[in-house]
């Protein structure tokens, strides 16, 4: 049997017409991926439940933001929306109070450290640092993740000194994007010297690249891929634009067949590595598209993953995990497919 008749069989995916060419580059690239386990991360950073999976009902990966809803640049696609599903963070007092309490009543796991950026596309954790240590001291089984943005040597390693597990920062490779969506002067070459930086650390480094980032619109991707597969990155995830977030007619939706491709290529440039497809993108019937496309592309985790996802998978006989933490980071053990966390 055929792709396209695994997929007609499977009823999350009876209203979306697969690309046909697409599925054939797919179907070809099958024998090297077939064996490669799936994760479906389910982090308890928001409210998640599928056909297939149930989301956890303790907040054991919460993330944070120091600037709380705050960020000087402002960017087309974002308007700082990403950061107000965050638990606010404003001060290291703030954060160490909030993880402690969770330690004790929700059996927190680890978090994620983010926030808005200056208008240098930085953002300055530096004063969070000793309250880091102090935590991952007392707790050391948590597992810190922090959304780095550009960073140079001196402060990857004042990151790394702190006890941070994993260090995440977006790849552009488009000048124009960088100028004309971040409103950022700064040139691509400093996110590959940010890269640089923290693969010179302990630290996992994790790069992000945005789908679609100039107003839904391909361009950059490939250098982007391009920065990533030079060094020794721990894992690339992979995000698509939406354009929810940005002014009405700004932004078009990129396919899922677009979308599908980038995965492809992904997959073939860093074949060693975990390729991953992180919370944003669009959803309804495109997510579930994008969905069935990263599992047939050979990508190693999705999170919150569309109905159908986890069916594909089957189908394929990829062996599927389950974890409710960042995708960006493995915790603990996984959970059999279907298994929500004990209540």
């Amino acid at each position: 049997m055929g792709w396209s008749e695994h997929l007609a069989a499977i009823e999350a995916f009876e209203d979306i017409a697969f690309d046909a060419a697409l599925l054939r580059e797919l179907e070809a690239a099958a024998p090297a991926i077939s064996h490669r386990p799936i994760r479906f991360s389910t982090p308890t950073f928001k409210e998640y439940a599928s056909s297939e999976l149930k989301g956890c009902g303790k907040n054991s990966f919460p993330a944070f933001s120091i600037t709380a809803g705050a960020c000087a640049l402002d960017c087309d696609h974002c308007k700082a929306k990403i950061l107000e599903p965050m638990i606010p963070a404003t001060s290291p007092e703030m954060l160490e109070a909030k993880v402690r309490d969770l330690v004790v009543l929700q059996d927190l796991q680890g978090f994620l450290l983010s926030g808005g950026s200056n208008k240098r596309n930085e953002i300055r954790y530096e004063r969070y640092y000793p309250v880091i240590e102090k935590l991952k001291r007392d707790f050391p089984h948590l597992k810190i993740a922090i959304h780095s943005a550009l960073i140079d040597g001196p402060r990857a390693k004042a990151m790394e000194s702190a006890g941070v597990d994993t260090a995440m920062l977006d790849v552009i490779g488009a000048q124009e994007t960088i100028r004309e969506v971040y409103h950022l002067d700064r040139p691509v070459e400093d996110f590959e010297e940010s890269v640089a930086a923290l693969c010179a650390t302990r630290m996992e480094v994790v790069p992000h690249i945005v789908i679609g980032l100039h107003y839904g619109r391909i361009m950059g991707e490939a250098r982007a891929l391009d920065i990533v597969s030079r060094y020794p990155v721990h894992s690339l995830v992979l995000v698509v634009i939406m354009p929810f977030y940005a002014a009405p007619g700004t932004f078009e939706t990129p396919s899922p067949e677009a979308v599908g491709r980038i995965f492809l290529e992904a997959r073939r440039r860093i074949p060693e590595r975990d390729v991953l497809l992180g919370c944003a993108r669009p959803a309804g019937l495109h997510k579930r598209a994008t969905d069935a496309y990263a599992v047939m592309a050979g990508l190693d985790g999705i999170a919150f993953p569309a109905d159908g996802a986890v069916a594909m998978a089957e189908l394929m006989g990829r062996p599927v995990t389950q974890q409710h933490a960042c995708c960006s980071m493995k915790i603990g053990g996984s959970l059999k497919t279907r298994v929500s966390c004990a209540a």
